[in-house]
């Protein structure tokens, strides 16, 4: 690691330990509340809306911990059960939510020794680095003083000139120990916090019960719009075409003994019409499953749409093999998608498109240099992107600042099959 790097994360963890010490002390009056509310629970009306409002405050305060400790590079994921439809506030529905929530009771049980534990190694990681910095500063500090006698170091009196000189070196051994161990005390506060505050294997079974019961609900909607979608494509395209075909045909077999020049017009309009006919049955089944995917995989599907795209981009790939089909094609449509919000929305002039397979997950970035300001919670095209995601556990992260530049980066697990020799990378 670069020096530079070090004291970088050295400092950033010594902020964060006098962030953590601060937050720990919230934990004693969050714990008093609790507890005055769990003793008030049996009176009318009062216990029903106190407990519930003292827990809030207290997963508010669990979340900036699981936030701190994502910081340190230890996730935490959230354990807490989604609340019941229709729970008011002060309502039993809201009350027994809360109280049969065994994440309630692991965050009760962590304040009072997360107070201890993020205290003390708050104020350690503070404290090292600062000792280092009252030695190097002694010297100076000991001649404008003038003091007879002071301590320093381990078991190291300063009673004169060169002994003061001697506490310089020291003073530096310190503040690298501190910066170098300001970052592990931080985790070991982290990974004590996960022991409380991480959900436990029955409560991670219930959120993935959850969330795969919210993404099928979202899957099946999805798919119920596509078909709605193909349905009134069908109907409103190629159906009606096909209609007007079936009776131009029925008009010129009419005619054609009566006016013959007459008949073979008609049968040239049904001849066209046959063909823009069949180009609106291509397109739709292209929408479905695009032929290009079938035939030349993720590779050259992603190629041929940076090609119809109408400013640059850059497309690398790295896959050794073919992810299955129904990964392929969520991958497609998402990066169809993406790109689609670029040009519509970004007023870029490049995009990047860089896809690998690491770990068993494939990985898609669509970057562009435009004007940013991208928010998944208020574009439909972004939100269906995370959708279509969900349906195979797959995740999506936007970053996209004022001004650009804006990363779409999508995350799919998937296992490879038919492996290639290299990877390939071009400009489309």
């Amino acid at each position: 690691m670069e020096t530079a790097t070090w004291v970088r994360d050295g400092l950033r963890a010594i902020a964060g330990g006098v962030f953590a010490a601060g937050l720990a002390v919230t934990n004693l009056p969050l714990l008093v509340m609790s507890v005055v509310a769990l003793a008030l629970t049996p009176v009318p009306f009062l216990g029903l809306a106190l407990l519930p409002w003292a827990t809030n405050l207290v997963r508010m305060r669990a979340n900036l911990e699981r936030r701190l400790a994502a910081r340190a590079g230890i996730a935490i994921a959230r354990p807490y059960e989604p609340p019941p439809p229709r729970a008011l506030p002060g309502g039993w529905k809201r009350f027994r939510w809360i109280a049969t929530d065994p994440a309630t009771w692991r965050d009760l049980a962590w304040l009072l020794p997360g107070a201890i534990v993020g205290l003390a190694l708050g104020l350690l990681a503070v404290a090292i680095p600062l000792y280092g910095m009252e030695g190097i500063s002694l010297l100076p500090l000991w001649l404008y003083l003038s003091i007879d006698s002071y301590g320093y170091g381990v078991f190291w009196p300063i009673a004169n000139f060169s002994e003061a000189m001697l506490s310089m070196p020291q003073g530096v051994l310190f503040l690298a120990l501190g910066l170098g161990a300001a970052p592990w005390l931080l985790e070991v506060n982290a990974q004590f916090a996960k022991l409380f505050l991480a959900p436990t294997k029955a409560a991670e079974l219930r959120l993935r019960v959850a969330q795969l019961t919210v993404t099928r609900a979202d899957t099946v909607d999805a798919q119920a719009a596509e078909l709605r979608r193909i349905e009134r494509d069908l109907h409103d395209g190629a159906q009606a075409r096909l209609v007007s075909l079936g009776m131009t045909i029925g008009l010129a077999e009419e005619m054609i003994e009566r006016d013959p020049a007459r008949a073979r017009k008609l049968l040239t309009e049904a001849r066209e019409a046959s063909g823009t006919a069949l180009l609106e049955l291509r397109n739709l089944v292209r929408g479905i499953h695009p032929p290009v995917l079938a035939e030349r995989g993720l590779d050259g599907a992603v190629r041929a749409l940076a090609l119809s795209l109408p400013l640059r981009v850059t497309v690398e790939m790295d896959l050794p093999g073919r992810p299955e089909t129904p990964v392929e094609s969520a991958a497609y449509f998402a990066t169809a998608e993406a790109l689609a919000n670029v040009v519509r929305h970004s007023r870029a002039r490049h995009v990047q498109i860089y896809v690998q397979h690491v770990d068993d997950l494939l990985l898609l970035t669509v970057s562009d240099d435009g004007v940013g300001g991208a928010d998944a919670a208020r574009g439909t095209g972004l939100r269906g992107i995370a959708r279509r995601l969900a349906a195979f556990d797959g995740t999506m992260s936007v970053s996209s600042p004022p001004g650009g530049p804006t990363v779409v980066s999508m995350e799919l697990p998937c296992v490879l099959s038919s492996p290639k020799t290299s990877p390939s990378s071009g400009t489309g």
